[in-house]
């Protein structure tokens, strides 16, 4: 939600001229995948050892890796499925390290609400992979990509917040469950009217 109104401000000034820089030296958006995965884990190592300024740095880094791997693909002309499923693959992965080394910091206040953090991300990518599949793509990405309630964006707020004010972590572990389940419901409720 949030990506879909800074996005192309955010793509112009730093995503695109980075890019730019990055299409003359011998980096390849795998790297930059690789590199968001790294720094991901990277900050769930920190968030575990309660470096929470680290931490936020680390994940904002592979937050910004991420929005531009597919930039640099598209800039080079090297999309492809195999950089699709590893970008994917590389957030999904990065969500779960995180959400595990929150669970980590306090396990046995924390468990049941990092259980549900994890079953409805499960279920929001779920449903946003199986939209995506059924639905004709008219952007610039590699499949449909539909918006919801709760993107990437979101979920960094609600970590940064729950890293950085570990008190807060019940109500924002509670808001962020509802509010990702609100988007898979209703992501599955629009695919289901426009399909009728």
């Amino acid at each position: 939600m949030i990506e879909s109104y800074i996005r192309p401000s955010y793509q112009h000034f730093c995503v695109d001229k980075f890019c730019d820089w990055l299409a003359t030296k011998s980096i390849t958006p795998l790297h930059i995948t690789i590199c968001a995965t790294l720094t991901g884990v990277l900050a769930a190592v920190t968030i575990i050892a309660q470096y929470s300024w680290l931490a936020v740095l680390l994940l904002l880094i592979s937050g910004y890796c991420d929005s531009l791997d597919g930039s640099l693909a598209r800039r080079l002309q090297q999309t492809s499925a195999f950089g699709t499923v590893m970008d994917l693959s590389s957030d999904r992965l990065v969500e779960f390290v995180i959400i595990l080394a929150l669970f980590l910091v306090a396990p046995q206040s924390r468990a049941l609400l990092s259980m549900l953090m994890l079953g409805a991300t499960l279920l929001c990518i779920t449903s946003f992979l199986a939209v995506g599949i059924f639905s004709e793509n008219n952007g610039d990405k590699s499949f449909h990509y539909s918006p919801g309630l709760i993107e990437r964006a979101e979920a960094f707020v609600f970590f940064i917040v729950m890293i950085v004010w570990p008190t807060s972590f019940n109500v924002m572990a509670s808001i962020f469950t509802l509010l990702v389940l609100l988007t898979a419901v209703l992501r599955l409720y629009e695919f289901g009217r426009q399909a009728q």
